[in-house]
């Protein structure tokens, strides 16, 4: 029996977005979806494409032309990157290290590609010497990808050196950014990045639907070279090009709505500045472990190696996940994430993301937990987790 009404438009119950995504939206995001419509080649449409284009390429860091948003979520970003870029028989070379970077497998070898695996624990990264160890084992790598910020476990993968190492090989290096853009440096251009892609409901505070990729000079051109068709006639490039650049080609209709959504996503970014949501990024994050810590618990990612805008922290032992989270989402109608794969039951994920990422929403967090975890089994001093994040906050 459904709980809602027919006569009934949907109402969604209050909730703080504290989990692996989607994350809260901005006011002037959610008004731009209730915006009217116009055609997706209406002339006005077409500037705002070109805005948003431009808008993508200074989050990304990156002047390459082919930066785009994809019409659909970012497992549709990584699929298209992979699938313009393989043909079957490619030897490529993926880093594994939790749930993201198993899927990048799946995906290439659906593609007809033979993935050689570069495998680190779930919640480290995969080191530089695992990575030329990996490439060495390829004949001819065609590309090697890594998740920059794996959102299953928290860990935050360094790039300059895989960077090196493939293109030393000749592959090209490509990274998944969902959870990094907007809430850390991505840096495309400096750290040699060729193809990546991302997804607009993590730090850029947008709903989920879009995913924003980008190509360089040498991506294009293994594209340009490609002998085989791309397998997806959706997320073929060679097309989807055609509509997003000068030539207007129509290949399917556009999501109106979500792009005005991203448009104004990026405005809010950019208005803050990079610099600065960095900088709010890391603040918060740093807050949320001094109090997380303070309470008792132990995080799951090791220091220098945790993500700023996805926190990954120990279950204590004889704590019910699942409990847990659900007094905290019907008492305090606060979400948090639990754990993924070998992890699952094992750690909690919580979310800062964007407009997630703020001072109210740590202490809010913090102070549930420190009344919800003595009801269950974990006995800790109440106060002790906010008292923590306000002194890190005051020392930032």
């Amino acid at each position: 029996m459904s709980l809602i009404p027919p006569s009934r438009v949907f109402p969604p119950p209050e909730r703080l977005l504290l989990g692996p995504g989607p994350s809260q939206v901005h006011p002037r995001v959610l008004a731009a979806l209730g915006l009217p419509l116009v055609g997706h080649l209406d002339p006005a449409f077409v500037a705002l494409m070109e805005e948003t284009k431009r808008m993508l390429r200074e989050v990304f860091g990156t002047k390459n032309d082919l930066t785009i948003p994809i019409s659909g979520t970012g497992s549709a970003g990584l699929e298209a990157t992979i699938v313009n870029l393989v043909e079957p028989g490619d030897e490529v070379v993926i880093g594994v290290n939790g749930v993201f970077g198993t899927r990048l497998t799946d995906v290439a070898e659906r593609a007809g590609a033979s993935v050689v695996r570069a495998e680190a624990p779930w919640g480290e990264v995969v080191p530089p010497e695992t990575i030329a160890a990996a490439l060495g084992r390829a004949r001819k790598p065609r590309l090697l990808a890594l998740v920059h910020a794996e959102t299953s476990t928290g860990a935050w993968q360094p790039l300059e050196e895989a960077s090196r190492l493939a293109h030393e090989h000749g592959a090209l290096f490509v990274i998944d950014c969902v959870t990094s853009l907007g809430g850390c440096p991505v840096d495309i251009d400096r750290m040699g990045v060729d193809a990546a892609y991302s997804g607009t409901q993590k730090c850029l505070s947008c709903p989920p639907g879009l995913s924003p990729v980008t190509f360089g000079p040498r991506a294009v051109e293994r594209l340009r070279a490609r002998t085989h068709q791309v397998r997806s006639w959706y997320l073929d490039l060679t097309m989807l090009e055609k509509y997003w650049g000068e030539e207007r080609v129509y290949h399917h209709t556009a999501p109106i709505s979500m792009n005005y959504a991203l448009y104004e996503a990026l405005r809010v970014v950019l208005e803050e500045g990079l610099d600065a949501r960095f900088a709010r990024h890391r603040r918060s994050h740093e807050a949320l472990v001094a109090g997380l810590e303070a309470l008792g618990l132990e995080m799951a990612v090791a220091p220098g190696r945790r993500l700023w805008m996805l926190t990954s922290v120990r279950i204590p032992a004889g704590v019910d996940d699942a409990a847990v989270r659900r007094a905290l989402l019907e008492d305090d109608h606060i979400e948090i994430g639990g754990g993924l794969g070998p992890l699952k039951g094992q750690t909690w994920r919580i979310g800062l993301m964007g407009e997630s990422s703020t001072e109210a929403n740590v202490r809010r967090l913090l102070s549930a937990l420190g009344r919800l975890l003595p009801r269950h089994g974990f006995a800790c001093d109440a106060e002790s987790g906010v008292a923590a994040a306000g002194r890190a906050y005051g020392a930032a």
